[in-house]
Parts: C-alpha cells; sequence; structure tokens
C-alpha cells in the first residue's frame, strides 16, 4: 500500500503512534492465531513490519510493540536495528495479571512489555498522565498561601552548577549552603526571586534548610513511568470482559486488551487529529479507543474471518453510539465519524510448475488498476493511458502489443510526455517502434518483466 500513491501520500510520514500486538511466538496454539512460529521466521516478519512501518512515522512519532518474555530481549535488538539504538525511548512494564497463579513452575508471571522506540528521539515529545489521588497525597498549605496547596520541593542538584555555591540567609539570620556534593540547583538570582514571591519554605519556625514550593494549581500531568499496574490501566480479567459485552459469549476474542491500556497509549503519544495505526488489528481495541478518542486511525487483519466476527462490528458500535463499555465514559465519547473497508484482492500470479502465469481474473480495467498500483502510477484512467507518474503516463494492454498499438498510444502523448507500455504479449518489432518514436518510453512484457526485481513494488 505504501508504493500506491492514492494511499501513500495520506501515510508515508504521516502516522503519529503506531501500537502493535504482534502474535507473541509463545509456542501456544491460539483460537484465532498461529502463535507457534519458528524464532527466525517471526524475527523476520517483525522486521519486514517494522521497516514499512519506519516509512510511516512522521518525524516526531513513535512506535510501541506490545510482548511478553519470550521475543521481547530478542525484539528489543531487532529495533535498535532498524530505527536505531538512540531512538529507544522505554521499556514499559504491564502487570496484566493481578492474581498469583500458584502452580506455576518457577515464577507465576504477571507482565507484559512495550518496547518504545521514536524515528526521532531528539523530536519526540510525549504527553503526560493524569494525577492520582496517591501523587497529590503529599500536598498541604500549613502557611494559609493564596494560591492553594503545595508541595516541598528540593533546591539542591548532586551535579555541579556554574552558580550553585553560594550561601542563603533564612528569616531569622541563619545562614545555609549545600552539605557535601550538592549544589544549589538554581542560581542565586533566581533564588531571590523565589523568596519575593513566596515561593520558600523554611519550616513551621522559619530556621530550616529552604525547599521551593511547588503548587498543584500549576502542576500539569505527570512525566508516565515505566510500571503499569492493573488498576491503572486494565488487565486481561477486564479486556475479556469488554470484549464479552460486546459479543456476548458467542464469540470470545482470545487475546484482547483493555481499553485502558490503550487510552494511556493514546493520550501519550498522539493528539486529536492524529493518525494512529495498528496493522495486527485484532478485536479492534486500538481502532475503538483512538476513534473515541478523536483520532484517525488504520488498523490491519490478515484473517477475514476476525474482521467479520470482531473487528469490524466493533467499530460499527463505536460509530453508532452503541458501544457503552470500556472509556466511552471517561472520554465523553457519543457516537459519530465512520471509516471505510478496504480488502486487499489475491494476487494476480499463478505460479504452476514452477512457472508464472496471470491469473484468470487480471483481466481489462482490473489488470490495468493493480499494474498501475505494483508500478508505482496514480490511478488515471484517460483511454489509452491507466495511469500517471509526473510525466509519465502508463498504458495497459490487455493482450498482445503491435507496431499499430504503439502508434496509438503514441499518438495520444503529450508533449515531454513517456509511456510505459504493458501488455500480455509483443511483437518482435514493437518495442523497437516505441523506442524510435518516443525514445525514453519502456515496453514491458506481463507477468515476465513486473516480476524482475526493481520492477515488483
Amino acid at each position: 500500500m505504501t508504493s500506491i500513491p492514492e494511499y501513500a501520500e495520506k501515510l508515508l510520514g504521516q502516522v503519529k503512534l503506531v501500537y502493535i500486538d504482534p502474535p507473541f511466538n509463545t509456542g501456544q496454539a491460539f483460537a484465532h492465531y498461529d502463535d507457534a512460529l519458528e524464532h527466525s521466521v517471526w524475527l523476520t516478519m517483525m522486521r519486514d513490519r517494522l521497516l514499512l512501518i519506519r516509512e510511516l512515522l512522521v518525524a516526531d512519532g513513535s512506535v510501541w510493540v506490545h510482548l511478553d518474555d519470550a521475543e521481547m530481549a530478542y525484539c528489543r535488538v531487532l529495533m535498535d536495528e532498524v530505527f536505531g539504538r538512540g531512538n529507544f525511548i522505554a521499556n514499559v512494564v504491564w502487570q496484566k495479571i493481578h492474581a498469583r497463579n500458584n502452580s506455576a513452575q518457577h515464577f507465576s508471571a504477571v507482565q507484559d512489555y512495550l518496547l518504545v522506540y521514536a524515528l526521532d528521539r531528539s523530536r519526540l515529545k510525549l504527553g503526560r498522565v493524569e494525577r492520582t489521588e496517591l501523587s497529590d497525597s503529599d500536598f498541604w498549605n500549613p502557611d494559609d498561601d493564596p494560591r492553594g496547596q503545595w508541595r516541598r520541593s528540593d533546591l539542591t542538584a548532586s551535579h555541579a552548577y556554574e552558580d550553585g555555591r553560594y550561601e542563603v540567609t533564612g528569616p531569622h539570620g541563619d545562614v545555609f549552603t549545600p552539605r557535601g556534593n550538592r549544589w544549589w540547583s538554581v542560581s542565586r538570582e533566581t533564588f531571590e526571586q523565589l523568596r519575593v514571591d513566596n515561593r520558600l519554605w523554611w519550616g513551621r519556625t522559619g530556621r530550616t534548610f529552604p525547599f521551593r514550593k511547588r503548587f498543584e494549581s500549576e502542576l500539569g500531568g505527570l512525566v508516565p513511568n515505566t510500571l503499569w499496574t492493573h488498576d491503572e490501566v486494565g488487565d486481561n480479567r477486564e479486556a475479556k470482559g469488554e470484549v464479552t459485552r460486546l459479543f456476548d459469549r458467542a464469540a470470545i476474542f482470545a487475546t484482547p486488551k483493555p481499553e485502558r491500556l490503550l487510552r494511556r497509549i493514546v493520550s501519550i503519544a498522539s493528539d486529536p487529529g492524529d493518525v494512529v495505526l495498528d496493522c495486527f488489528a485484532g478485536s479492534g481495541t486500538t481502532a475503538a479507543v483512538a476513534h473515541k478518542m478523536g483520532r484517525r486511525w488504520v488498523t490491519v487483519e490478515k484473517e477475514p474471518s476476525i474482521v467479520e466476527i470482531f473487528t469490524r462490528p466493533r467499530l460499527k458500535k463505536v460509530v453508532a453510539g452503541e458501544d457503552r463499555g470500556g472509556v466511552t465514559e471517561a472520554v465523553g465519547w457519543e457516537k459519530g465519524g465512520g471509516f471505510r473497508v478496504l480488502e486487499v484482492g489475491t494476487s494476480m500470479y499463478d505460479v504452476q510448475d514452477g512457472r508464472v502465469f496471470l491469473s484468470e481474473w487480471a483481466t481489462n480495467g482490473a489488470f490495468a488498476d493493480i499494474v498501475a498500483a505494483q508500478l508505482g502510477f496514480r490511478v488515471e484512467h484517460d483511454a489509452p493511458f491507466s495511469g500517471r507518474k509526473g510525466r509519465s503516463r502508463l498504458a495497459v494492454i490487455d493482450g498482445v502489443v503491435d507496431v499499430e498499438v504503439v502508434r496509438a498510444v503514441i499518438s495520444r502523448l503529450g508533449p515531454d510526455e513517456r509511456v510505459v507500455l504493458v501488455g500480455k504479449g509483443a511483437t518482435p518489432d514493437a518495442g523497437d517502434v516505441l523506442k524510435s518514436l518516443s525514445p525514453g518510453s519502456r515496453l514491458r512484457k506481463a507477468p515476465r518483466d513486473l516480476m524482475k526485481p526493481g520492477v515488483v513494488r
């Protein structure tokens, strides 16, 4: 799809967030996925997809890969190769289970991992998470400051600061300076500005070492940490409950993820209107949450049965406002929007006895459209042409290209235009005539010439 102009201009370099939850390669047989790929095959599968994902990301975008212990460490090395080791951002641990498995042989595994990489670390700006009751439990206001509750913040630092060694005098004449290998974290000028603005706390007696006052009303969200507990973002049980409520027990998806987990990822790594991609759609959680949160989204699923049973019905419910679970209430979602479904067709090539043939369905307009997509031409039907790429035109002949066909096509070219002429066969003299009448134009025979390296896209 990235080589098809109509889609490339909307996706190449336009995706802000990629979240993928690929098969974990655990050796288990899930109902909806073959999750027992040989290790090297799994890594090759992932590498191919990560290389394409890299092309899709916007300059300040990020990719989040959801894995467990089976392949996490190996995938991190692979992502170092694809994105660069310096673009590693974090390895987030998600508590997917909050009950101990006491029958486990050695350890009860309760976590998955989210490998987070940026396309360009220097340009990545991630959002913050919401403040919690626990994070705000140390706010107080013992001096009745009219700006409201505040908490103490250390005014010293362990690293050397150019203007970080000086004495300060407290309200009662006490002199203070950082002890040991500590420095003031602000300059003397800034310290005095904090004093004037009543942003220093010298203790109830006014004689203790000073701290800075940080007001609750002035603080934004929290910097995300790398441990996400089940009470913050949900767990496997919550995820299965969400899917069960949507589809009853007639259709139970084996490996869903909770909407709260995706809400946190989407909120941290994208803004409303951004494009979110998930190329392992499954039950459609990523797309559902992205839609509810006002993002544009693209999701891909290779199994038609999963699309029909889970992905499409779920997204229809979101659009119609019939999905009232998950994060619907928390994000204020009601209904609206829409989506379209594109189905990848079967290959136009058949292989018989080691030889490649065009499929029977590759005729007329269908043949022309798929050749245009394969060669990277924008579809543009203007007989005898079916595509355009700058000053190059594409003409696809559902039959044999002979001299008369060549002359007819060349007569329709505009000034300075050239043509790529594709046919299912060609007479011996057709190519020479094309070169003489239109230097720079090319003749291609399908499928032979379309299978050559550098031609197939």
